[in-house]
């Protein structure tokens, strides 16, 4: 009997299934139990060879049709869906280990706002018209050609959307390749889109590591590249595509500052700390996993905190009672438990949490660290887990410079009731996605991306579309042409 998570195959090219077992095998791990649940094969050369062909030959057709006919299949495969969220929520929970309590709202509808959202504007690309005296000039906005996006393992579903909806509202086609962690949910994002009359070829999924990244980043056909990833990663990808002279997009990590005034109304700060650190497990490169409390209120919020984390309900992530999931695979709960242990012998002081669950699955307990300082490894490295640093603040100046002491800078929040104080130091922080009295909110209408070593380029909103085309202008000569002979 196989699993229900096991796919049709492994790839999805030219509005098919497509398997090749020749490829590396690919196990599939449920992250809380630590079984196989699925095999996929990694892309030979001609699989790759396949998706790129295939993509390539589609992407004019598709380009030549109106913004409004690709925008209707875009807002039709969204509405397919909405209307299967509970069955791809579940896949995402196999894929991801996240429990269903989060995956049913955030995963395949956010994936469905990008298709909607991008769907709906992709009638009104159009250009400008520059009246130069009795001449004129105007402008064209133009698809890129084929774009390859490369998945993170952390939002399998909502990041195959994000990339995918962009790309082809603007006429472009794409090869996705998943992260060979997570590689069942991009696949049901290409049987939906061709089921919703995209053209085959337009949006192909295949499987691989490294490697196969590496073939579709370096190939001559590809014009634009977007990585969801690790900054070493990124550095790597948006080198090679360079060195071709590709258009990217890079969405890295973060180690993000959360600054608490103390002013600050505790319980929301509370519930903050907790969305910036311990949704999906912490595994989120926007997380403000440096929480800065004045201090103040630092007692005040620590036994808050305690108190609330506390309430996490670990546990089968299929039941939609739990409310804490495993870490996605055994490798990163490893990860995790060694930084806890670096934490620990680097003198921070351990509030909640601190090790791995005493149950099946990569389990590691929310973790609270105090009286964390600068220098300590778990203050500068990205975890990607639940482990929180909170360190102590006097001053608004001190604050801000500790807060932009660090090579990342994709997102920062900041606590307070005085709102002018709000503005004044969220307009200091650098950062791409910021939040004022909330923490971790990604609406597809707002941009996603961060700054310095977190990346390049923005996601999401009327931002992604500049991402995703390219302006031609043509100058048009009403009168006579003067030359020098």
């Amino acid at each position: 009997m196989t699993h229900p998570a096991q796919p049709k195959a492994s790839h999805f090219i030219n509005g098919a299934y497509v398997e090749d077992t020749s490829g590396t095998p690919i196990p599939v791990i449920y992250a809380a139990t630590g079984e196989q649940i699925a095999t996929v094969y990694a892309a030979t050369p001609a699989i790759v060879e396949q998706a790129l062909s295939t993509a390539k030959a589609a992407q004019k057709e598709w380009a030549k049709m109106t913004g409004t006919e690709r925008g209707r299949i875009l807002r039709r495969a969204a509405d397919i869906m909405r209307e299967r969220n509970h069955e791809l929520s579940v896949l995402e929970t196999y894929d991801t280990g996240k429990p269903l309590q989060e995956t049913l709202v955030a995963d395949a509808t956010s994936g469905a706002d990008a298709l909607e959202y991008f769907g709906g504007l992709a009638g009104s690309l159009t250009g400008e018209h520059i009246p130069m005296g009795e001449d004129w000039v105007y402008t064209m906005r133009e698809a890129l050609g084929l774009c390859v996006g490369i998945g993170a393992w952390n939002y399998p579903t909502q990041i195959a959307c994000w990339k995918g909806a962009p790309a082809l509202a603007c006429g472009n086609s794409m090869v996705f390749k998943p992260s060979e962690t997570t590689p069942l949910c991009a696949l049901k994002v290409a049987e939906i889109l061709h089921e919703a009359g995209a053209p085959a070829g337009i949006y192909n999924v295949i499987q691989g590591m490294g490697e196969v990244g590496a073939a579709l980043v370096t190939d001559p056909r590809v014009d634009k590249v977007s990585l969801t990833g690790s900054v070493p990663t990124g550095k790597k990808v948006y080198a090679a595509a360079a060195a071709g002279m590709k258009h990217v997009t890079m969405e890295l990590g973060g180690k993000s500052p959360l600054i608490i005034f103390d002013d600050a109304d505790v319980e929301n700060a509370v519930g903050g700390a907790i969305n910036g650190n311990f949704y999906s497990s912490g595994q989120v490169c926007s997380n403000g996993t440096r929480v800065f409390v004045q201090k103040g209120i630092k007692e005040k919020f620590l036994a808050r905190l305690a108190e609330r984390t506390g309430n996490a309900i670990l546990g089968d992530p299929m039941d939609e009672a739990t409310s804490f999931g495993p870490m996605v695979t055994e490798n990163q709960m490893n990860i995790v438990l060694g930084y806890i242990e670096k934490g620990k012998e680097e003198g921070a002081r351990l509030i909640c949490g601190g090790k791995r669950a005493d149950m099946d699955g990569f389990f590691v307990e929310p973790t609270v660290f105090a009286d964390v300082t600068d220098d300590m490894t778990i203050a500068r490295e990205e975890i990607f887990g639940p482990v929180m640093s909170v360190l102590d603040f006097d001053t608004e100046e001190e604050v801000i410079a500790r807060a932009n002491d660090t090579e990342f800078g994709l997102s920062a929040g900041v606590f307070t009731n005085d709102f002018s104080r709000a503005h004044r130091v969220i307009g200091q922080l650098e950062a791409g996605s910021c939040f004022i009295n909330s923490y971790n909110d990604a609406p597809v209408e707002a941009p996603f991306g961060g700054v310095k070593a977190s990346g390049v380029g923005r996601e999401n909103s009327k931002e992604a579309i500049k991402h995703f085309s390219q302006v031609k202008s043509v100058y048009v000569r009403m009168g006579d042409v003067e030359a020098a002979f």
